[in-house]
């Protein structure tokens, strides 16, 4: 399975069972002779969650390592600046077509805004460490009194319009009775 690199939801999770078929067993592990042995290729990292952000609400961080070679890669996790490692899940190289790699890291956590998490990745085809970093920006609703003056705004502009109508309306009328009366003379 190929998973399409449009956008974080249409990656796979840890409950999508989407997974496509693993190569190695540990870091280092290398495939089958069947891919040639090219130069280090550094991956391309991605974090993000696996359903939408609701903060204190459990959910679980996704760092996904991709086309990179040759597979051996190292994912952690870190949370505030310190390192993470309970409920931390790092899956196989999955091997794909371009004889590249894939490779997911699963981090649970429970939102909150003061938080920010970040995915360290260590690869042959790097000069340093890749660190990226998430965050909850959860964008807060707009406040009650904005709410308010865009109700009273689309009122009022309702109002004129009824008004405005109206007077178009009387004045039709009044331009057709004229012209009628100016007809039966």
């Amino acid at each position: 399975l190929d998973v399409p690199q449009t956008s974080p939801e249409n990656f796979p999770s840890l409950k999508d069972g989407l997974l496509p078929p693993r190569v190695g067993g540990s870091q280092g592990t290398l495939p089958s002779t069947e891919a040639p042995l090219l130069s280090a290729v550094p991956p391309k990292v991605m974090v993000y969650p696996e359903t939408m952000v609701e903060m204190e609400e459990p959910n679980i961080l996704i760092c996904m390592a991709d086309g990179f070679s040759p597979p051996v890669l190292n994912m952690t996790w870190v949370k505030n600046g310190k390192p993470v490692t309970e409920g931390v899940q790092t899956m196989d190289y999955y091997p794909k077509k371009d004889h590249s790699f894939r490779r997911f890291s699963y981090l649970p956590f429970v939102p909150n805004a003061d938080d920010y998490y970040a995915c360290v990745v260590e690869h042959w085809g790097l000069t340093e460490s890749l660190s990226k970093i998430w965050n909850a920006n959860i964008p807060e609703p707009l406040p009650e009194t904005t709410e308010n003056v865009i109700c009273a705004l689309g009122l009022a502009i309702g109002l004129v319009g009824i008004v405005i109508g109206t007077i178009l309306m009387i004045k039709s009328r009044k331009m057709g009775e004229a012209s009628y009366r100016r007809g039966t003379l």
